[in-house]
């Protein structure tokens, strides 16, 4: 049965979509069968991989709202193993529509238990906000991973998001549990990035994966392309952090060591 994970932070530009893409198909590239499910309207993680989200015909919202099996919507990526459960424009007014209908929080909870036998790891890239659609996505998770950008103002909204997870294991999903952040757009020769680094490490001891994202141009360029990092140019520093990325969490599942080089 797939270990279920949701990226989250409501704060926008944080590398969390990037961090999606990539983790989900180095997890594949590591022989594990993976489904990247796209919660976000803006279906960023869908056109990173190539697909034109005005032309997608049935998405997630078709499974969440109208109640579609998701095996009949769910697209197979360049990688093998990897599957996406796309976004489209629809999903926009899902937000709205899941206000009135029953066991609104659990809409995603129940789409995912319909195919969480086929996969590994079920990766869950959510919307930079604190709506319903995020809620769903922490409801159906396991385990959350919070990518936090090193520069001013990183920890900015983290204690909003912090209460928010609380509330949601008090009252709807008691297992779930914050996996670690992940430090992005690091720049090691800026000494703010290394204070603001240190100031993670205080905020979440013992949370925070040894795993890197450096600030890059080619992870920048990859989704313009349709493509992960792996595809777009496997040998470049992000690529690098991103496959360590994967191998600390499949690790980090066995209970084993989650020290690795960046």
């Amino acid at each position: 049965m797939a270990k279920i994970i949701s990226l989250v932070n409501q704060k926008g530009g944080v590398g969390k979509t990037t961090s999606a893409i990539n983790l989900a198909t180095y997890l594949a590239a590591a022989g594990k069968f993976v489904l990247l499910v796209d919660l976000d309207p803006q279906g960023n993680a869908s056109s990173g991989l190539g697909l034109n989200v005005r032309e997608i015909e049935k998405s997630l919202y078709h499974a969440m709202i109208i109640g579609e099996h998701p095996s009949k919507i769910i697209i197979k990526t360049e990688t093998f193993g990897h599957d996406l459960l796309p976004a489209s424009q629809d999903l926009a007014g899902a937000g709205i529509e899941l206000v009135h209908l029953d066991n609104r929080e659990f809409r995603l909870y129940n789409v995912l238990r319909e195919i969480r036998t086929n996969y590994d790891y079920i990766i869950i890239d959510s919307p930079p906000s604190l709506g319903l659609l995020t809620i769903n996505g922490l409801v159906a998770s396991d385990e959350i991973i919070i990518p936090v950008q090193t520069e001013y103002f990183a920890l900015e909204g983290l204690s909003q998001l912090l209460s928010t997870i609380e509330l949601v294991r008090e009252n709807l999903q008691p297992q779930l549990k914050i996996m670690g952040a992940l430090l992005t757009m690091y720049d090691k020769r800026n000494r703010l990035a290394r204070q603001v680094v240190k100031e993670i490490q205080d905020h979440f001891p013992g949370h925070v994966f040894d795993s890197v994202v450096p600030r890059s141009i080619r992870l920048a360029e990859a989704p313009g392309f349709g493509k992960s990092i792996l595809g777009f140019d496997a040998f470049s520093k992000g690529a690098r952090a991103y496959k360590n990325l994967a191998r600390e969490i499949i690790e980090l599942d066995k209970g084993g060591n989650r020290k690795f080089s960046v």
